[in-house]
Formats: C-alpha cells, structure tokens, sequence
C-alpha cells in the first residue's frame, strides 16, 4: 500500500519536471523572437490547472534558465516576477474568456520592465531603474503584444488539455 501512495507524488513529480523543461525548451526555440515568449501562457496555465503546485514547474523552468545563462541581475527577478503572474492567474482561474486570459497576459508583458525595477532600484538607484526601465519600453510592447496574441488563441484549449492530463494523472493513482 505504501508503494501506491508514493505514486501519484512521484507521477506528479515527474509531470511537473516535464512541463518546466518543456515551457524551457519551447522559450529557447522562440528565442530569436525578441521578447516573444510561451512562458507566461505556462505560468498561467500551470497556476490554474496545480494551484500552489504551480510553483514545482515553475522553478523547473527558473533553475533550467540559470543553468543555460548563468546568474545576473535578471536572475533576481526571475525569483519573483513569474510568482507574481502565477498569483494574477490563480485570482483569475475562474475567467472563461479567452480575452480575459489574453488581457492578463498581455498586460504582464507590458509591464514585465517595470516588474523588473525594484530591482536595479537597489542596485542603481531610482535614475538608473528608471532609465532601465524606459529604454526597454519597445521591448515591453512587443513582449505585451506576443503575450495577448498567444494567450488569445491558446490560453482555452491548453486549459483544457491541462486539465484533463491532471485530472487522468490523479484518478490513476487512486
């Protein structure tokens, strides 16, 4: 009987390790697209679909980031900024509307430079984050623009493609 409780952690496990290494993967394919990412559409999905597990392929994703690019200043807030997103879409988890999804994601990406901040505010000063901050703005827009697009057309059927990968993981190891 032991061995059967441990399976549905272990089945868990292995899932969450797969899907951090995946959203990983498909960011590094769309890399030559600048700020175009599917990673906030994975946040997203991955706090609606797990709830607070969200945070195991997250920080999957997270650690495969610093392992490939090492650590810097971005680093900082990758440690936080993705809690920040997982936490509006779990607000969020009722919404059906692909818009609504869309609009969430969107504005992320139009902030994300401003998210960023707190930290080049401790590391510069108010100026220098500032000034970070403005000249990253048509980077914000495009990041914002490729975020509304993506959650737009995929946010709907991935979570429901989520949910029952979930849902058919869970009841196989009852």
């Amino acid at each position: 009987m032991a061995e059967r409780k441990g399976a549905p952690l272990l089945a868990e496990l292995a899932l969450f390790g797969i899907l951090g290494g995946l959203t990983f993967g498909m960011k590094v394919v769309m890399a030559p697209l600048p700020n175009i990412e599917p990673v906030s559409l994975m946040v997203m999905l991955f706090a609606v679909t797990f709830g607070r597990r969200a945070l195991y392929p997250i920080y999957v994703y997270v650690l495969l980031e610093f392992l490939l690019y090492g650590f810097n200043l971005w680093s900082v807030n990758y440690l936080y900024i993705w809690l920040i997103l997982a936490v509006g879409a779990w607000l969020m988890r009722e919404a059906e509307s692909p818009l609504a999804w869309a609009l969430l994601s969107g504005g992320f990406g139009l902030l994300f430079g401003a998210l960023c901040a707190p930290v080049d505010v401790f590391v510069g000063g108010f100026g220098y984050a500032a000034a970070r901050w403005v000249s990253g703005i048509p980077y914000d827009l495009l990041h914002g623009a490729g975020n509304f697009v993506i959650a737009l057309v995929l946010f709907v059927p991935l979570r429901r493609l989520m949910d029952r990968l979930y849902q058919s993981l869970r009841n196989n190891h009852r």
